[in-house]
C-alpha cells in the first residue's frame, strides 16, 4: 500500500511524513516549486501482532508495511498568484500511489508564512481539488478525441466495441469532472473501474484530508462531502517532537501532558485501511508471525496467493481461526479442541484478524 502526502508549500507535510515512518527528514520552510519526493517504508502498528508473538514467542515478527510518498513541488502559490498548479512529473508522482493524504495548514505562524499569505483550510483543499480534476478532464478530452477519430473508421475495425465502451463511459464522466466535482464520487461498476484504472486518475484516488494544527486549539468545521474520503485532524509539529524522543517514559510524560492516547501514526493507516478498503490476516508459527495486507473481503485463496503463488496454485483448503477466538482460547491446540477451527474452501470470505493455515499439494 502505498500513499501520497500532498499539500501546498509550508503546509507541514515533511513534519507529518516523519510522524508517520519516524523519519527525520528536514522541514525547513521553502517557497516550493521544486520538485522532489521522499518515500519511506514503514511497518503499521498493529497490537494483534504483538499478541501473537507473544503467545509463539517466534524468531521472526512481521508486520504489514506501508509506503509513504512525501511529494513536493506544488508550484504557483509562491509567485503571489492564488493559485496552483500540477507539472507533469508532479501528475505523475501523485499518479504513482494508491491514496493520496493531503496535508492542510491549520496553524499560524510569522517565521513559517503561508504561501497564499492567509491560513483558510478550506480554501487550500478546493484549490488543490481543481487541480487534480481539471488534470483528469484534460486526459478526457485527450482520450475522447483519439477514441471518436477511432469509431470513425466502422464497425469493421477490431476495437470497435472496446473504443464504444471506453467511449460512451468517458462521456459520462466528462460532465461531472467540468464541474469540478471529483470522480471518486461516481459510482462505477468492477468493470468500468478496471476499464479505467490504466488512466490513474488523480480525483478518483481515495484521500485523506489531515489538518495540521498547532500545538493548541481546536480543528476548524470542514465540510467534505465525497466518497472514498475523510477529514482528520493532528499537532504535527508536536507529534514528530514526541514520536523523536527516544526514551520512552519521556514519551509517556509529553503525551499525557497534551492529553495524547496514542500517536497519529496508528490512527492514520487505520483509517487508510478503511479508504482503501483493505484489511490484514495472519500466519503464525515457531519461525514467523506475520501480518498480510489484503483487499477487505477476500478469498481464502486469495490469501493463499498473497503469502506464495504455489499455496494458490496447489490450494486444497485452508484452517481458519479469528483472532479473537484464538486469544480466548490460549492457544491453536485448545481452539481446535473447542471447535474453533473451520476448514474452509477456496471461496471463503476471510475476515481481518483471521489466522490461516493453508493446505495445499504441488
Amino acid at each position: 500500500m502505498r500513499i501520497g502526502i500532498v499539500g501546498l508549500p509550508n503546509s507541514g507535510k515533511t513534519t507529518i511524513f516523519n510522524v508517520l515512518t519516524g523519519g527525520s527528514a528536514p522541514t525547513t520552510a521553502y517557497a516550493g516549486g521544486t520538485f522532489q519526493v521522499n518515500t519511506a517504508v514503514t511497518p503499521v502498528p498493529d497490537p494483534r501482532v504483538d499478541a501473537l508473538s507473544r503467545m509463539y514467542r517466534p524468531k521472526k515478527t512481521t508486520y504489514a508495511r506501508v509506503e509513504y510518498a512525501d511529494i513536493a513541488g506544488l508550484s504557483g502559490a509562491e509567485a503571489g498568484r492564488r493559485e496552483v498548479s500540477l507539472s507533469g512529473e508532479l501528475i505523475n508522482a501523485i499518479a504513482n500511489n494508491d491514496a493520496l493524504l493531503h496535508v492542510v495548514r491549520a496553524f499560524e505562524n510569522e517565521a513559517v508564512p503561508h504561501p497564499l499569505e492567509t491560513v483558510d483550510p478550506a480554501r487550500d483543499i478546493a484549490m488543490l481539488d481543481a487541480e487534480l480534476t481539471l488534470s483528469d478532464l484534460g486526459k478526457i478530452e485527450n482520450r475522447l478525441e483519439r477514441l471518436e477519430a477511432s469509431l470513425k473508421r466502422g464497425k469493421g475495425f477490431p476495437t470497435y466495441e472496446d473504443d464504444k465502451a471506453e467511449f460512451e463511459l468517458l462521456s459520462r464522466l466528462q460532465p461531472h469532472v467540468e464541474q469540478g466535482l471529483p470522480l471518486r464520487d461516481v459510482d462505477l461498476t468492477a468493470e468500468e473501474e478496471k476499464r479505467l484504472r490504466g488512466f490513474q486518475f488523480l480525483s478518483a484516488k481515495p484521500i485523506l484530508i489531515v489538518l495540521n494544527l498547532g500545538d493548541e486549539g481546536d480543528p476548524p468545521p470542514i465540510d467534505y462531502p465525497h466518497q472514498k474520503s475523510a477529514v482528520t485532524w493532528m499537532r504535527g509539529r508536536l507529534e514528530m517532537d514526541i514520536a523523536q524522543l527516544t526514551d520512552e517514559e519521556e514519551r509517556a510524560v509529553f503525551m499525557e501532558e497534551y492529553g495524547l492516547t496514542e500517536l497519529s501514526a496508528a490512527r492514520l493507516v487505520r483509517q487508510s485501511y478503511d479508504l482503501l478498503g483493505r484489511m490484514n490476516f495472519f500466519t503464525v508459527g515457531e519461525d514467523e508471525v506475520r501480518a498480510w495486507e489484503v483487499r477487505a473481503g477476500a478469498t481464502a485463496l486469495e490469501c493463499a496467493g498473497a503469502i506464495h503463488t504455489d499455496l494458490a496454485r496447489g490450494f486444497i483448503r485452508a484452517e481458519v481461526v479469528s483472532y479473537d477466538d484464538l486469544m480466548q482460547a490460549g492457544s491453536y491446540a485448545a481452539a481446535r479442541s473447542q471447535g474453533k477451527v473451520r476448514l474452509e474452501g477456496k471461496e471463503a470470505i476471510i475476515h481481518d484478524g483471521d489466522i490461516i493455515v493453508v493446505r495445499f499439494n504441488v
